[in-house]
């Protein structure tokens, strides 16, 4: 893709903008970096960017910015109805998202992971296995880096954590190995309808062909139904016994292909739970289909310690454990986080609402749940679904919640931190507010 003396406007000057911004100049390109921000609000970016030959555009979405463009960028926090993004559509201005212009420069075989929930630790524990095997491997996306960042670096193989935001505006974007772990409600607040959602997530597999591999979770019905539609082989993970593909049972995951099956045990492995099975299933699958030894992917999983904020335990304290699964921003998540423990659990919640039905929630609370304690922004609406089915607490901050849940809790039971709810009411993003939610565990 040739980008020379090209007018190329960046929209978006969060991290993923800043390294795009850099990209294109590298490439010769003539760059417009936009936001809906001011100058002061930016001038960390502008900054970062002060020694470039950068035009911005800053403080608001003119239209007559776009006279010229030949091809706009978006970030993955830009949403589809910007006024930008529509009129550039209208004029059939080119317009591709990051990972789509990053995949066109990249000369590397890339395992490409979506789904609702999982898709960090799935990732990670791929990136794990592969450098075990002594491959040079890099792990981004949404997941630390942007893939821009790769272009010029010497790999045999990329893994990336895909979001359904950067999939908006993919074309030839093309993963030699696809997995799509889950569907559940998410994102609500972005997309019309749950529907529209799973199709942006099913943009994965768009480019793939014959001797490309599709990765699916045969237990989830939406994810299975897309076999029909797939052209790559597909490959499939489960729970339920298989001729081929990866299944599990309480002590193992069992990979099995025409040459055989090999067995993987878990006793030994670290992190632990129901989704966190999947999420091995997945990687399992993804490793043998590139013909990875066992031995090798057995020692990387259990050398797996998982990831900060993804059901961490934090501490033991009288007999009470608490847990921070501050990443789980949606109602999917918290259902896999409930499922992993056998209960009494008390329960915070709350956020920003996505959009999600709460009342999917309600057979775990039933089951699980001795006390809910909810806060923030969406702290009504949770109450209003699920406060009729346990105790609830209806509190203003997560610190009034975690001294309400120490207050309340005997030995035995689980203080969760599972919020079903994005942060930005109160934090930067989920990791700070886990972060914060562990401090104030450890000042109990």
């Amino acid at each position: 893709m040739e980008l020379r003396d090209k007018r190329v406007m960046v929209l978006g000057l969060a991290r993923t903008g800043i390294e795009t911004v850099r990209f294109l100049v590298g490439r010769g390109a003539q760059v417009l970096a936009s936001d809906c921000k001011n100058e002061k609000e930016l001038e960390t970016e502008m900054q970062a960017l002060s020694q470039l030959p950068v035009r911005f555009l800053l403080g608001g979405e003119t239209i007559s910015w776009l006279d010229g463009v030949d091809l706009l960028v978006p970030s993955p926090g830009v949403p589809l109805e910007n006024p930008l993004l529509h009129e550039a559509t209208k004029r059939g201005i080119d317009v591709l998202s990051e990972i789509e212009l990053a995949y066109r420069f990249l000369q590397v075989p890339l395992v490409a992971i979506t789904g609702t929930n999982g898709k960090s630790t799935t990732t990670s524990l791929i990136g794990e296995i592969l450098k075990a095997r002594g491959l040079k491997v890099f792990v981004g996306g949404n997941i630390g880096a942007p893939l821009m960042g790769f272009v010029a670096g010497d790999w045999d193989w990329g893994v990336v954590e895909v979001s359904s935001f950067q999939l908006e505006w993919v074309e030839q974007f093309r993963p030699k190995i696809a997995l799509l772990l889950n569907l559940t409600e998410d994102h609500l607040d972005r997309y019309p309808s749950f529907a529209s959602y799973c199709g942006v997530k099913e943009r994965i597999f768009r480019s793939q062909r014959d001797g490309d591999i599709a990765v699916l979770n045969r237990d989830d019905p939406l994810v299975w139904a897309m076999k029909e539609r797939i052209r790559a082989r597909v490959i499939s993970f489960g729970w339920h016994e298989v001729d081929e593909g990866v299944y599990a049972n309480g002590s193992e995951i069992i990979w099995r292909s025409h040459a055989g099956e090999e067995r993987f045990p878990l006793a030994r492995v670290k992190i632990q739970g129901v989704h966190n099975v999947e999420n091995l299933m997945a990687a399992v699958t993804a490793a043998k289909s590139i013909g990875v030894p066992r031995e090798i992917i057995q020692r990387a999983m259990e050398g797996f310690s998982g990831l900060e904020h993804r059901l961490e335990f934090v501490r033991e304290k009288d007999g009470v454990r608490f847990y921070d699964d501050s990443k789980g921003t949606n109602v999917g998540a918290v259902v896999k986080s409930l499922a992993s423990f056998s209960g009494p659990v008390i329960l915070l919640a709350g956020g920003i609402d996505k959009g999600g039905d709460y009342r999917v929630l309600e057979d775990e609370i039933r089951r699980k749940v001795e006390k809910m304690i909810l806060f923030g922004a969406a702290k009504e609406i949770i109450s209003r679904a699920l406060g009729h089915l346990t105790e609830t607490v209806v509190v203003q901050t997560l610190e009034e919640a975690v001294r309400e849940a120490a207050s309340s809790a005997r030995a035995g039971d689980i203080v969760l931190l599972s919020p079903a709810c994005s942060s930005f009411d109160m934090f930067q993003n989920y990791a700070e507010r886990g972060q914060v939610f562990k401090n104030l565990v450890w000042n109990l």
